[in-house]
């Protein structure tokens, strides 16, 4: 009796401590990628970027003081990160793309305006076509863009 409840209780510690395991491996590599991110933007002093945020395979990170932000887009189909001098920037909006004459949102982008040339700068931020769950993380991709659309403001 006692040799089976410990065999029992031995396979359901396994079972727990496994994805433990992998997710605590997971999220640290994760931390080290976006580390090495920051610290290819700024070699000098990466731990400046004082606000970092991340939601459905982006990660969104921003040195008020010195004005700068990185998006970093983790996507299994296309992984990358775009920088920006805030310093060299006026403006920033969203720019929404819909399907057709509904509200049904296919497209979120960053756009901001540089300074001297008046040129724009496009930062795709969510796409209908790499999102796995089709529709229901546009909501909170949208919300999460929101909201760092002000910190970004507020930084410019």
């Amino acid at each position: 009796m006692e040799t089976s409840v410990t065999i029992i209780g031995i396979v359901i510690a396994v079972i727990v401590a496994i994805p433990i395991y992998f997710s605590a491996r997971s999220s640290a590599a994760s931390k080290s990628k976006i580390l090495n991110i920051k610290k290819k933007f700024n070699p000098n002093n990466p731990e400046h970027f004082d606000l970092t945020e991340s939601k459905s395979n982006k990660t969104l990170t921003i040195d008020q003081k010195n004005r700068k932000f990185i998006l970093m887009n983790f996507n299994p189909k296309q992984q990358e990160s775009i920088y920006v001098d805030l310093k060299n920037v006026s403006s920033c909006k969203l720019v929404l793309t819909t399907e057709g004459n509904s509200d049904t949102i296919v497209k979120i982008d960053f756009e901001f305006q540089e300074k001297e040339s008046s040129k724009k700068i496009t930062i795709p931020f969510y796409d209908f076509d790499d999102d796995r769950i089709k529709q229901i993380s546009v909501y909170q991709d949208h919300q999460f863009a929101k909201k760092w659309l002000k910190i970004i403001q507020d930084s410019i």
